[in-house]
């Protein structure tokens, strides 16, 4: 039985024939969001995809809230239907009597479609539209078919014999809302999916330092850029051995996402497992390079990394770099400045069977060491274009310990005023460790 369409004042389509009811309000922008579109605020449009549409009911016009006539489109078949499927259509009237065509072109068939190719047509119609409203028309005798439509998606369900203009325009209506609704609170749901997703992420780039036993104080920061959904790929560690020795690490994978966040939480997890098994220097981040180029999404990306590792003493440290930022060193009555950096090694994942020089480097009894990822020296300077760098961080921090500032309060200061520098948020991710030894 074909779908009934009410009959309107018609102007001639320019596609496939069929009648298109002109609104007094202007079509929604293409590309908009069907969710964000109301009847208050455009005219409403109606897609029918019915196998008849010569048939209709004696229904002079279909009129929403504000007295404007619902615009009409008809389609034959679902490949007709893609095609008049275009962002200023609101809501989908389906007729289930459809024949069991699958939707792929023309009716072939004059017999009443069996319940699973009927749904099946449905669900290519919420594949086809999965932001639009549906409504399913069916016949009074069928109210399983009908609950199940619903059950599997369609907003709602009409009977054919009881249709007319005023219960057609309300359902439409009622349908669109329940879809925007359902979006919404689709959204909502993946939002905190999403929360949850950067916690997990956040609990394995910024771990609790396992320090215990050392009279090292242990501070840290971390902001993500201003232009992350999730995470970035900055992270850092620190453990102590059981030989007395503390190991220290800051790394960042280039690119931002996902990926990077995961990946950057393997490097840190593997480079914890592998200094607690006793590698240390030119070994341990060899090894970190093999688990980097297995993990990589692709070979493009790669990450730098600074490792120190503190005697037990406190008074001597190895370091080695690849491809990363020199820490900065303060000592009492010194200007802050940066450790040696020269002949360090590249990046991760750059060069094979690369080689990381470890340079032992004398502490003394008290001082400070700052680790920190390049999103902190990279910011602009006011409306510039120069950036802070390496000796604009120096100058900014020696500002502040002649501030007197230390620990928690050194490390917020220093992002803060990099971000005030800046202009505003800083477009990379930043983390700062600081480890502190006091001596007497």
């Amino acid at each position: 039985m074909p779908v009934p369409v009410p009959r309107q004042r018609e102007t001639p389509a320019t596609e496939s024939g069929q009648a298109v009811l002109h609104a007094v309000a202007p079509p929604t922008p293409i590309g908009a969001d069907v969710a964000q579109v109301t009847p208050q605020t455009t005219a409403l449009t109606l897609l029918v995809i019915e196998d008849d549409p010569a048939g209709g009911l004696t229904v002079p016009e279909i009129l929403d809230a504000d007295g404007h006539r619902i615009r009409l489109r008809t389609a034959r078949n679902l490949t007709e239907a893609e095609r008049l499927l275009t962002p200023d259509v609101h809501c989908i009237l389906l007729d289930l009597s459809l024949p069991g065509t699958r939707g792929s072109g023309a009716a072939t068939a004059t017999t009443t479609a069996t319940l699973d190719q009927q749904l099946a047509v449905l669900h290519q119609v919420l594949r086809l539209a999965p932001r639009h409203a549906v409504l399913v028309l069916t016949d009074e005798d069928d109210a399983e078919r009908a609950a199940e439509a619903v059950r599997v998606g369609a907003q709602d369900f009409l009977f054919r014999d009881e249709l007319d203009g005023r219960l057609l325009s309300r359902a439409i209506r009622y349908a669109v809302e329940r879809k925007r609704a359902d979006i919404a609170q689709y959204k909502l749901a993946e939002s905190k999916l999403r929360a949850q997703e950067n916690a997990r992420l956040e609990r394995g780039l910024l771990p609790t330092p396992l320090l215990e036993g050392s009279d090292l104080r242990f501070a840290a920061r971390y902001r993500p850029g201003r232009s992350r959904a999730l995470l970035g790929g900055d992270f850092y560690d620190a453990v102590r051995t059981p030989d007395g020795t503390v190991h220290a690490m800051i790394g960042d994978v280039c690119g931002h996402g996902p990926d990077e966040a995961a990946l950057g939480v393997e490097l840190r997890i593997a480079w914890r497992a592998l200094t607690l098994a006793g590698l240390c220097g030119d070994d341990l981040l060899a090894t970190l390079q093999e688990v980097l180029e297995v993990e990589r999404p692709c070979e493009e990306i790669f990450a730098t990394l600074c490792t120190v590792d503190i005697a037990p003493d406190g008074r001597r440290a190895g370091l080695c770099l690849a491809g990363h930022p020199a820490p900065l060193i303060s000592r009492p009555g010194r200007r802050a400045r940066l450790l040696p950096y020269e002949n360090s090694g590249p990046a991760l994942g750059l060069l094979p069977r690369a080689r990381w020089p470890r340079r032992q480097v004398e502490l003394g009894g008290t001082w400070s060491l700052m680790l920190y990822t390049d999103g902190l020296i990279e910011g602009r300077i006011g409306e510039g274009k120069e950036r802070l760098g390496q000796d604009g961080m120096v100058e900014m921090i020696n500002r502040h310990l002649d501030l007197g500032l230390s620990g928690e309060g050194l490390l917020e200061a220093s992002v803060t005023e990099a971000r005030r520098l800046n202009g505003g948020e800083l477009t990379d991710d930043v983390a700062v460790v600081l480890l502190s030894r006091s001596e007497g």
